[in-house]
């Protein structure tokens, strides 16, 4: 295991639990303003962490914009400090008027949500209008991904026109999610992207001639945030999430992305039930479950491992090096996709030069705080 991860005592960490290496998060964080080449490029994802200390590390490095999914999110956002809050979400049913119930809580936010169809955009109009409101909408832009979104053309261009003349509602420009585009290889990925993108810039140019402003693209996710940020343009909004914690996944599809595990599993053998197998206390119920079984975290202390079944609180594991462990040893675990597995935690535990410094609440992982 890599020295930057050793605790001095872990007596008191609960297993199966999330341990934030504070000194990492510093570095991806610093590393995503160097690739950005300024704080105002920045709009990062809150989905990965969910935490407002997080939020507090981002806006001492002067990201002051960002972006998420939820209300929940959004609250915790604004409570932490971020004073330009874009909900990456087409609003429909309650939270329509969560939206305004958000809005006037928070008057000092400049606060943003996506649309792509006339029917809630026109819900969202009246009751924003009845309220005496504004919300700034960016048309969602579907560049491959076929999960929302319109294409660049004349759907979209309508939809926006929308935006333009109803009452309550802000022209915000456009949301650009382009995550579809997993080429390992980073010169394909940037083709890929360049592709759609031209068809992104024909359509701002086309709303701009009309004298309608676009004043933001909202680009891309962490595997095309190094790509986007190669670009000029300067309405674009760098939208990176996973890489401040980073995961197996990303970095073993994207060798290219220059950051570092920063949040890992501790968990302990809880049995020994076979001269080959090992049963650990991570379950499923505290690590990520959408990547395939057998492959949910990756043990750097025990590479050779194979991961043959696991339930809602044990993982066993089939190893030649069983005999090697007892019950009480620990092991540290590099999740395959952080950003669902924070949400599993109430609290993670904070490791600072080796100690356990803090613990860090996930403040976001429920669907509402209070609007």
């Amino acid at each position: 295991m890599d020295s930057r991860y050793h605790i001095n005592d872990t007596s008191e960490i609960i297993s199966p639990a999330v341990v934030v290496f504070r000194d990492i998060v510093r570095q991806n964080l610093d590393r995503m303003l160097e690739i950005a080449g300024d704080p105002s490029r920045l709009r990062p994802h809150c989905k990965t962490h969910k935490m407002p200390a997080v939020v507090q590390l981002q806006l001492e490095r002067g990201i002051h914009k960002h972006k998420c999914a939820t209300f929940a999110e959004a609250e915790m956002l604004a409570d932490a400090g971020a004073d330009d809050i874009l909900l990456a979400y087409n609003l429909v049913g309650p939270n329509i008027h969560r939206a305004v119930e958000f809005v006037q809580k928070y008057p000092q936010v400049t606060f943003s949500c996506t649309a792509d169809h006339p029917a809630p955009l026109q819900q969202l109009s009246e009751a924003m209008a009845a309220a005496g409101c504004t919300i700034d909408v960016l048309v969602d832009i579907d560049t491959g991904q076929h999960r929302t979104g319109l294409p660049a053309g004349d759907e979209a261009f309508s939809l926006y026109r929308q935006i333009v003349e109803s009452e309550g509602l802000v022209p915000g420009g456009f949301h650009v999610y382009d995550g579809h585009q997993h080429q390992s290889d980073r010169d394909e990925r940037r083709k890929a992207i360049a592709a759609e993108w031209k068809n992104v810039v024909a359509l701002r140019d086309r709303l701009e001639a009309e004298g309608w402003p676009v004043p933001r693209l909202v680009a891309g996710g962490t595997a095309s945030f190094p790509i986007h940020a190669e670009n000029s343009d300067p309405a674009i909004e760098l939208s990176p999430g996973t890489c401040v914690f980073h995961d197996v996944g990303y970095g073993g599809k994207f060798p290219d992305l220059d950051f570092t595990p920063a949040a890992l599993l501790l968990t302990r053998v809880v049995s020994r039930p076979t001269a080959s197998r090992l049963t650990t206390d991570l379950g499923y119920k505290a690590v990520a479950s959408d990547p395939p079984a057998g492959s949910r975290v990756e043990f750097p202390d025990l590479p050779d491992a194979e991961q043959v079944l696991q339930n809602e609180e044990h993982l066993v594991l089939e190893t030649d090096r069983a005999g090697e462990f007892a019950p009480g040893d620990e092991l540290l675990g590099i999740p395959r996709h952080i950003c669902p597995t924070s949400a599993l935690h109430r609290q993670v535990y904070v490791v600072e030069g080796g100690e356990v410094v803090d613990r860090w609440d996930v403040t976001a992982r429920d669907r509402q705080l209070t609007v």
